[in-house]
């Protein structure tokens, strides 16, 4: 709803002129909350008068404090574009202009707003061909990419502020209790009734499965200043790294939630583009960074079903805009149909399953498991604990540095393969399914791993991969960035120390992976039944 007329600042705003740099044109966008104005290299953007349930602007002054909330919480991931707060002030005349700019870095004095019509927040401006959903549709969005980009969203709730009294299993029943009356607004003109039954029923349910894990989560720190609005299009390229942008300041039970919540959103709008290995990418890389989350995976399947649920019901509302054109609403209810059909679908995840693939470095264990990962089980697909990884996380180091001949003990690997079982387990008895990556290379180490299913109670299946010694020297000799360390010299070792599954060991197959990766991926997806 529009509390106060802002034309004369969007006048003012619109006009080249109005900028000292004296701009030959001024770009306007325009959202539900705010007009953006792209001037030169410069983003202005003016926070609308309105006031909707959730987002109130609905005075200057609420819009000044918001604008200076808005620098500072977007600072933490995007502090390079983040510039300043800068009044428009009337002048003589009734003129309107800028007054001084404040770059946010220390408390305003919020006693003295001067002649100050309104606020803008002052950005740099980035390549919109770089925002992500806009890289996602034009099939640039690679999986390294995305690892990136969950490297830098890892880093960022790690160091978020803590939040108490959000995010209890309580919020999830209002969540959800939300979702269902706007659902309810458009129920037989937009919605099936019946759909919209079930995903209450079963969200519900889901949520009375997992709330302990909710609730130990938010004891244990895990809810936080969040971004709150972690999507595709809220994310560019700037400065030659992946930066989200444009987190949430105007609505505290928005952004202070679970951090997991937080990146449901963005796996579930991966899911969204079809880019599924794309989200099993972030998920992977996330926990690789953040194994102390592995427990919340048991309540991944209701945060991704109530972030679609609530796209949805948006959806569903914009369809109902009585000034839409007919073809739109159409197109936005096909939409709000196939969101829902995806949040009921993120609540019916197939039962968990354990896949070890083994065999000597340079087989493309790692590659393979990637390829593997996003068709098997709990979307985004399994959880890929790897040796190599582990390894460098117990000594102490980054992934990619080299270790000396000590970290590669017996005592080391046992250490090792302990915490690999363990993180298996975890991520199994929260119904998700992983995949083991490591060599494997004794019977004993096999057992071991097929005994994390057994006592899981999930079914089990080994890959043993084999090809010829000459190709494993040159993969691994070729490495570069790589988390393992294995050089042509450990080839050699590994292939006269370790012992292929034998005819004793039924649940192991052993293919060719002297070809390529796609391929080999093919063949494995076949062998294991997966789609």
């Amino acid at each position: 709803m529009i509390i106060e007329d802002q034309g004369a600042q969007i006048a003012f705003l619109s006009d080249p002129l109005s900028y000292a740099e004296g701009m030959d044109k001024v770009e306007r966008i325009e959202t539900h909350g705010a007009l953006v104005f792209l001037a030169g290299d410069r983003a202005y953007k003016l926070k609308r008068a309105v006031r909707f349930p959730y987002m109130d602007f609905s005075t200057s002054e609420r819009r000044r404090r918001l604008s200076y909330a808005e620098v500072v919480i977007n600072r933490r991931t995007a502090p390079a574009m983040y510039l300043e707060v800068r009044p428009i002030v009337r002048g003589e005349g009734g003129k309107l202009a800028f007054g001084p700019a404040d770059d946010a870095t220390s408390e305003p004095d919020w006693s003295s707003g001067g002649d100050a019509i309104d606020w803008v927040v002052v950005m740099r401006r980035f390549d919109q061909a770089t925002q992500f959903d806009h890289l996602a549709a034009a099939g640039r969005l690679d999986a390294d990419l995305v690892r990136a980009l969950a490297d830098e969203i890892a880093r960022f709730h790690q160091a978020a502020e803590l939040q108490h009294g959000f995010g209890s299993a309580q919020s999830y029943e209002q969540l959800i209790a939300g979702i269902g009356a706007e659902f309810n607004r458009h129920a037989g003109t937009c919605l099936d009734p019946d759909a919209i039954r079930k995903w209450l029923d079963e969200a519900r349910q889901r949520l009375a499965r997992c709330a302990p894990v909710i609730e130990a989560r938010r004891g244990a720190g895990h809810v936080r200043r969040c971004h709150g609005d972690l999507h595709l299009a809220n994310i560019c390229m700037f400065d030659g790294k992946p930066t989200p942008f444009d987190a949430i300041e105007f609505n505290d039970e928005f952004a202070c939630t679970d951090t997991f919540y937080d990146l449901a959103f963005l796996i579930m709008d991966l899911d969204r583009y079809e880019l599924r290995t794309q989200a099993a990418a972030v998920l992977n890389r996330y926990l690789e960074r953040r194994p102390e989350d592995l427990p919340a995976l048991a309540a991944l399947p209701l945060f991704l079903s109530c972030r679609a649920a609530i796209r949805a019901h948006v959806a569903a509302s914009t369809a109902a805009t009585p000034t839409l054109a007919p073809a739109e609403s159409a197109a936005k209810r096909d939409e709000a149909r196939l969101y829902l059909a995806r949040a009921l679908g993120y609540l019916q995840p197939p039962a968990p399953r354990l896949i070890a693939i083994a065999g000597p470095s340079g087989t493309g264990k790692t590659t393979l498991a990637r390829l593997v990962a996003s068709h098997l089980g709990a979307a985004p697909g399994a959880v890929i604990p790897r040796s190599d990884v582990i390894r460098k996380q117990l000594m102490g180091v980054e992934e990619t540095t080299a270790l000396p001949s000590h970290a590669y003990t017996s005592t080391v690997s046992d250490r090792v393969f302990v915490e690999l079982e363990r993180r298996a387990g975890v991520a199994l008895a929260a119904g998700h399914s992983v995949i083991a990556d490591a060599v494997f290379g004794t019977a004993a180490r096999r057992r071991s791993l097929g005994a994390v299913a057994a006592r899981a109670g999930v079914a089990f299946s080994g890959i043993w991969l084999n090809a010829p010694q000459a190709k494993l020297e040159a993969r691994v000799a070729a490495r570069r960035g790589d988390a393992s360390d294995a050089t042509v010299e450990v080839v050699r070792r590994q292939i006269a120390e370790t012992r292929p599954p034998g005819p004793d060991e039924p649940d192991w197959r052993i293919f060719d992976a002297s070809g390529s990766p796609d391929q080999l991926a093919v063949r494995v997806r076949a062998a294991l039944k997966l789609t």
